[in-house]
């Protein structure tokens, strides 16, 4: 491990033991001499759990097990999860983006209590690492883990705004959004909340509810709250009654949210919403971050379909199903084998996977409903241009090729199972149901929970 990674700048320690694993004292300590003969050098750090054996050989300790020893430094190697147990794994921290506002919120609301009670926590403790950043399918159980702070194609959740009220709120020119934000964590739907939460890193925020109407003030309290930016909640401030009324009197326009975000009494930082309209048509979007689509035959980017309204805001509540097509210099990784494409909407979106050619040119994207029709919403299109890779590339045509007559000559087979599969798909099952409960074992006895 040490000889294959010891060149790498993003290093900050080294883990030379199994996580979560019983091993004895002379194990951790011949694990931890290894260290230090393989990487004889300035700021060689090394960490194993704190309450195992052994740990008095390490300078960190990624648990706190057992009590705060003061002579150590901690640093948690995952924090965030919240399951009831490790077999059915339930949790307010594992939320899939498309169970829509509510459970978004809890999930938030969760990760922030705990992101508080890090910061705050023991002065020893120098960081962390949240577990886990995005939505993936796991290979030791069913469910995939729907604890990340986005989705398996980036997109964000509500947890997302969350943690990007904790940035600074100073500008900066690194390759990432920087500054004041402020985000609005209200649909303003029928089944939206009545209180109103708010994520911002200013120093004071002002919620304008409808146009003449009623405005909250939040001004943050440095002195009692170490975190960097709480959660604001403003109670009773989304009117569903006076929402309706205005709409009704032909007001719509009237009818919004309005947060603005201060500091030194000067708003840097504004959100404003609307009540979703009629759903008008698919909108496209590059989510590329700014990158270009590169045309060596293998880069990918996501493109995103949103269903949206006159005004341009995302119709989140809506079942429809979309399909795309292509034409130019692109392909989909997507076909109705997957389920991929046509695809649901799930909370006003749905993506597809894109990738370039090894010709540059010009790619264009369509997607409409699969249910078309006079009154549903217009298809959207989306042209962009692919460029040249600016790397030398280690595959072949010929290999690129070989590969697409392989993926192109896979098929799925129709036909029923026998009994012997049907008994066969059994037992894997129960083989791998132990499996879980070996590691819902092991997880119980480590004490993992909500502060680890």
């Amino acid at each position: 491990m040490i000889r294959i990674h010891r060149n790498h700048p993003c290093l900050f320690f080294w883990e030379p033991i199994l996580n979560e694993t019983n091993y004895s004292k002379e194990f951790a300590k011949k694990a931890a001499d290894i260290c230090k003969q393989e990487y004889p050098y300035k700021y060689n750090t090394y960490a194993c759990d704190g309450g195992n054996a052994g740990d008095e050989y390490y300078p960190l300790l990624l648990k706190i097990r057992g009590g705060v020893k003061p002579d150590k430094t901690y640093f948690t190697r995952e924090w965030g999860d919240n399951v009831d147990d490790w077999n059915a794994q339930n949790s307010d921290s594992r939320c899939a983006r498309g169970w829509g506002e509510v459970p978004m919120l809890v999930q938030a609301d969760h990760y922030a209590n705990v992101y508080k009670g890090y910061y705050n926590s023991i002065p020893q403790m120098v960081g962390g690492c949240f577990w886990h950043s995005f939505d993936h399918q796991r290979g030791y159980h069913a469910d995939p883990f729907y604890g990340g702070i986005m989705d398996a194609f980036r997109q964000p959740k509500t947890a997302y705004y969350m943690f990007m009220s904790q940035r600074e709120n100073v500008k900066s020119d690194i390759i990432a959004e920087t500054g004041p934000m402020i985000y609005i964590a209200n649909e303003m739907t029928p089944f939206s909340p009545d209180d109103v939460t708010i994520y911002s890193n200013c120093d004071e925020v002002r919620l304008t509810v409808f146009k003449g109407g009623k405005v909250f003030h939040f001004i943050k309290d440095k002195t009692t709250d170490k975190k960097p930016s709480p959660v604001i909640v403003f109670k009773n401030a989304f009117d569903k009654e006076g929402y309706k009324k205005l709409t009704r009197s032909n007001k719509q326009d009237e009818c919004y949210l309005l947060a603005e975000g201060l500091i030194d009494g000067k708003v840097v930082a504004t959100d404003k919403r609307y009540p979703v309209g009629q759903a008008y048509k698919i909108r496209l979007r590059l989510d590329n971050d700014g990158t270009n689509l590169m045309a060596n035959g293998s880069d990918i980017v996501t493109v995103i379909a949103e269903i949206v309204d006159k005004r341009g805001f995302v119709k989140r509540l809506n079942n429809s199903i979309v399909k795309f097509s292509i034409e130019g210099e692109g392909r989909l990784l997507a076909n109705e084998q997957t389920s991929t494409n046509p695809i649901s909407v799930s909370w006003g979106s749905a993506p597809v996977l894109v990738q370039s050619t090894e010709k540059v040119g010009v790619i264009k994207i369509t997607a409409s409903l699969q249910q078309g029709g006079i009154r549903r919403p217009l298809e959207g299109e989306l042209i962009f241009n692919s460029v040249p890779d600016s790397q030398r590339e280690i595959y072949s045509s010929a290999d690129l090729k070989s590969m697409a007559h392989i993926q192109g000559n896979n098929t799925i087979n129709t036909v029923g199972k026998t009994e012997l599969e049907r008994e066969n798909e059994r037992l894997k099952k129960e083989i791998n149901d132990l499996k879980v409960k070996s590691t819902e074992k092991q997880q119980t006895q480590f004490g993992i929970g909500i502060n680890d």
